[in-house]
């Protein structure tokens, strides 16, 4: 594993208990939307922590990297980012990793994304990529949140549906009685998930789905009750 120490050039808070922290490399090193990357931290006595976490920016070659991060009460990494970690600060980062959960420009689509909470992140890359690329690629995104602050990034995420250019979104509170207009209420289903589907132009080539361990296990069945293939589903699970 390769690893280098990332500055902390800004921290932006995208909703109560998720923090966008972007870094800027010494070597920049070229990535594929959906991968992400290992955080290390090293304490005085020599302690270390490691958690990894998906790359929220778009593949580009400005040097700089965008890790969207969750705090979690029982986390050991996330509490440290959130109380701790300031601009400027150095921060070791391992080389992107993954192959499996990934999107390239020429993979195109038809592809339904679902995502839970934070596990919304590598859709964000993914999205960005396809617009600043000008793909047409039929993309669709499930996203289930708590409220509607939790709704990470929907602002740009809605104003890339109003492109139409092939982005589309579907959005669903479980804890709130009066969402939004626009935006479902309930929790992620069998119904929700075929729903969705039938938005796409055709059978997808791919369903993705990132989010807590139990948020994915359910999404998954959910898809199979749906009619989806399990071949067709990738999976990513995040945790403390």
């Amino acid at each position: 594993m390769r690893w280098q120490r990332g500055v902390v050039t800004e921290i932006v808070r995208r909703s109560p208990t998720v923090s966008s922290f972007f870094f800027k490399l010494p070597e920049f090193i070229p990535f594929t939307a959906g991968q992400h990357v290992s955080v290390r931290l090293t304490a005085p006595d020599g302690y270390r922590a490691q958690r990894s976490y998906s790359i929220a920016s778009a593949p580009d070659t400005t040097g700089h990297i965008e890790l969207a991060i969750e705090r979690l009460e029982d986390g050991e990494v996330s509490p440290f980012f959130h109380e701790v970690v300031e601009v400027g600060d150095e921060i070791e980062l391992s080389e992107p990793i993954g192959g499996h959960f990934i999107w390239r420009v020429e993979d195109a689509g038809p592809m339904l994304m679902i995502g839970g909470g934070s596990g919304v992140v590598p859709f964000v890359s993914m999205a960005r990529q396809k617009a600043l690329a000008g793909s047409s690629a039929p993309m669709l995104l499930l996203f289930s949140a708590r409220t509607r602050r939790d709704l990470l990034y929907i602002e740009e995420l809605e104003q890339l549906r109003a492109r139409g250019d092939g982005f589309d979104m579907v959005a669903t509170l479980t804890r709130e009685e009066m969402p939004p207009a626009g935006i479902s209420k309930g929790r992620l289903d069998a119904g929700m998930i075929a729903g969705s589907l039938a938005r796409l132009p055709g059978k997808p080539k791919r369903i993705y789905i990132c989010g807590s361990n139990p948020f994915v296990e359910n999404a998954a069945q959910h898809a199979i009750n749906a009619g989806v293939e399990p071949a067709l589903i990738a999976t990513e699970r995040y945790g403390v």
